[in-house]
């Protein structure tokens, strides 16, 4: 495995922050990690993430009998779906991607219900996918790209009414208190936006 020195530093820097990180190749590498490294047993909250949907995250834990509260499930109204976000934020892990990432090792996740910022703060465990696109030099830049390059993207892909506000919430991770309730998957690719 071999890791460039950006990643090293990143890596470093979360573990001064009490975040655990593991450094993935590729997608299919940071899948299969990631499924290892949930049990089967578990349950799994997920927010909205263009990252997990590139990594088949979702379909690969329901095919193998993990209890996923997925509120994009087809055919489910409103209401399921707000249920099946407020379980989820409260399950054994919560998959998510941050917006950004400070090569200090800060992470940024933006909202537009609350339930992400709600299930990254408030699971057990919480599983954070990265791609090394996501990479900023500091806080203040890891905001701005998530509010200026990830939220007009999100609009698009999303379709959402451009007079209806995305940004809601704004959480910025600065460290953990329990040790090992966070992990940064940082993969060496571009993954979502």
């Amino acid at each position: 495995m071999i890791m460039n020195g950006l990643a090293q530093e990143l890596i470093n820097n979360l573990a001064k922050r009490n975040i655990d990180a593991l450094y993935c190749n590729n997608a299919l590498e940071a899948t299969e990690k990631i499924l290892g490294f949930i049990p089967v047993d578990a349950s799994i909250g997920i927010s909205g993430s263009k990252t997990l949907a590139e990594l088949g995250l979702v379909e690969r834990l329901k095919a193998r009998g993990n209890t996923v509260f997925d509120q994009y499930s087809p055919g489910i109204d409103k209401n399921e779906s707000v249920r099946l976000r407020q379980l989820g934020a409260g399950a054994d892990y919560y998959l998510t991607s941050a917006n950004a990432v400070s090569k200090d090792g800060e992470l940024v996740f933006l909202s537009a219900w609350g339930h992400r910022i709600a299930g990254i703060a408030n699971a057990r465990r919480v599983i954070c996918v990265c791609g090394i696109n996501k990479i900023t030099p500091d806080l203040n830049s890891a905001l701005k790209r998530a509010k200026e390059y990830a939220t007009p993207l999100n609009y698009k892909r999303l379709n959402w009414d451009s007079k209806k506000r995305m940004v809601c919430q704004v959480l910025a991770i600065e460290g953990e208190i329990i040790t090992g309730r966070l992990t940064v998957f940082l993969v060496a690719e571009s993954l979502g936006f």
